[in-house]
């Protein structure tokens, strides 16, 4: 056998696991585990600013590809508790990450040491497993046994915190005969296949809700071809935007609350079956249960158990694995297409094409300041069905869910059920390290990018670039926007006239200084006009440079965009379009 340190050990389990790349920041606790990095290489690592940078870069990495798990690796004490931001992210959207923290020695663990914290308590409700590992010799089968977890079930991410005196003890590990451990999924069975076709068949109108779980299990193109088969429209959630192209003749938009379509919403509202496959019905999508389940029957496919049923009953439940479910319904309904007794869906697929058709919003504004929905129509016009966007939280991702447009999985990359401010630059990042050749294109509000913008130096130093949207409208918009229901307009102002930068106005924050100070480039846009050429400059800068490249955008102080209480009472604050003038880049705007 092979003696080692417990760390060198847990770094060959990296290794066999697939790990090429870590994202992190070192301290004295964890230096044992940069030593055993260092020595045995193979492993690169993106040194972040800020250690929630580093879990939401690794939260970007996994989500770019299939397969993906991201590692971020810290110190003791508060480096843990700033991944539990990451952590919270990536157990919502059911992303598996990897926190690796040091500790204090064991024998000082109950002494409050310095940077002692009791990171496994605080990390568990939102780890599918969090361990501080007090035997030398159980290193490697803890971080094996988080490799499992991680891809087992449900996906979610997996904290394992190190005391120091724990990675630099010798264990007996011989990394030449390791394997990693089988993942379980549950799979659906032909029984439950069969009733759930035949509910389908059952219905006049039938939708598919298609959730993040198709996106995880890899099985967006068995999405497209069950749709295809059995000729069934589909409504993404925010989560499975791209499961389906834009352009797809069955694609039928968003529901919701804030980030859908109206077409989505109406055509939700005329359906009377809705099988939802990998999605958890999170309440922006819903809205009320009552309304959105009204006169509909609905079945409910999802890998983990415990989903079934949490928000509303379905009238039949399927625990499995998407990409396992889709296969049997293709199998199923294969034979009954082969048997003619597939229901024509045309003229309800018409149907629903007709709203994609004509319940259209405006975008086409010529107005300065620049109103957002402009700057979509720009974006899908200089933006092809190749590019990856990246995006949190704030009006900016809702306007950008209800205007832009994603052919393809994984290239809608979005924090969903967390949201947290500051997200966007460090899962850009780590997007761009999972993928060094495709077009990235992150999308903030200002408050969005301010939280986390030290970030950018890392795009910086580590080549990583990408061009950066930034809609500046020097306000917490979402906030604003829900504090008209308490009349008031308060705390949510981020104006200020800056000494420095007198041409800004009341806009405050001079993101160009900024951004060019952590050693990017940057460009600003006042009028509509200028910002088709401003992405074609900030991609040639990018080529150039191989930094990040942010265009700023001042927009209007206030927009209030579409959103409601409900899916049927959405408030439409502008003007709707009326021709294909008005919202030129639309997806079949032929109005």
């Amino acid at each position: 056998m092979t003696r080692m340190t417990a760390a060198e050990a847990a770094v060959h389990v990296l290794r066999k696991e697939g790990i090429d790349v870590a994202f992190g920041v070192p301290g004295a606790a964890i230096n044992p585990f940069y030593a055993a990095m260092r020595k045995l290489g193979g492993i690169d690592h993106v040194l972040a600013r800020h250690v929630e940078g580093a879990s939401h870069m690794a939260e970007g990495y996994t989500r770019t590809k299939a397969g993906n798990i991201g590692v971020c690796i810290g110190t003791s004490g508060p480096a843990g508790t700033d991944m539990i931001t990451g952590l919270y992210s990536a157990s919502g959207d059911s992303i598996p990450i990897l926190c690796i923290t040091g500790q204090a020695p064991r024998a000082r663990l109950h002494k409050e040491d310095f940077q002692a914290v009791d990171i496994q308590a605080i990390a568990g409700p939102v780890t599918k497993w969090a361990v501080t590992v007090l035997e030398p010799a159980q290193v490697p089968r803890a971080v094996q046994h988080a490799f499992q977890l991680m891809r087992s079930s449900r996906p979610g991410p997996v904290l394992i915190d190190l005391p120091i005196d724990v990675q630099m003890s010798e264990i007996e590990f011989d990394p030449d005969t390791y394997e990693p451990l089988p993942a379980y999924r549950p799979a659906a069975t032909r029984a439950q296949a069969e009733k759930a076709i035949a509910m389908l068949q059952a219905a006049e109108r039938p939708l598919i809700v298609a959730g993040g779980g198709i996106i995880n299990a890899d099985a967006s193109d068995r999405l497209v071809e069950f749709a295809e088969l059995t000729g069934v429209p589909v409504i993404p959630t925010l989560m499975g935007w791209g499961a389906i192209p834009d352009d797809h003749e069955l694609m039928a938009g968003m529901v919701g609350l804030q980030t859908s379509h109206r077409y989505g919403n109406a055509t939700l509202l005329a359906s009377d079956f809705v099988m939802g496959i990998g999605n958890r019905w999170a309440n922006r999508h819903t809205g009320s249960v009552e309304t959105y389940t009204r006169g509909r029957t609905f079945v409910h496919v999802d890998i983990e158990p415990t989903q079934i049923g949490r928000v509303f009953g379905p009238d039949y439940g399927i625990v499995s694995d998407a990409g396992a479910a889709l296969d049997l319904f293709l199998e199923v309904a294969r034979e009954m297409q082969a048997a003619g007794r597939l229901k024509d869906r045309t003229a309800w697929a018409a149907e629903c094409q007709e709203r994609k058709r004509t319940l259209l919003r405006k975008t086409h504004f010529d107005n300065v300041p620049v109103k957002p929905q402009r700057v979509y129509e720009e974006m899908n016009k200089a933006f092809g069905p190749n590019t990856r966007y990246v995006s949190t939280i704030g009006l900016s991702q809702i306007a950008g869910a209800q205007f832009l447009h994603v052919h393809k999985p994984r290239h809608w990359i979005n924090c969903g059920q967390a949201g947290p401010l500051g997200w966007t630059i460090p899962a850009a990042l780590g997007v761009r390290r999972a993928d060094p050749e495709a077009e990235i294109v992150a999308l903030s509000g200002d408050y969005d990018f301010q939280f986390m913008v030290e970030e950018l130096a890392v795009g910086a130093q580590f080549k990583l670039p990408f061009i950066h949207v930034l809609v500046n409208n020097a306000y917490l918009g979402l906030i604003r926007q829900a504090q008209r229901g308490f009349d008031m307009d308060y705390c949510v102002q981020l104006s200020f006239e800056n000494v420095n930068a007198a041409e800004l106005g009341e806009y405050g924050v001079d993101h160009l200084a900024v951004a060019e100070g952590l050693g990017c480039k940057a460009l600003r846009v006042t009028r509509p006009e200028q910002i088709g050429p401003a992405f074609a400059q900030a991609r040639e800068l990018m080529a150039e440079h191989r930094v990040p490249v942010v265009v700023e955008v001042i927009l209007e102080r206030v927009t209030n965009i579409a959103m409601g209480t409900e899916i049927d009472a959405i408030n439409e604050f502008e003007e709707l379009a009326e021709s294909v003038t008005d919202a030129p880049s639309a997806i079949t705007a032929t109005v």
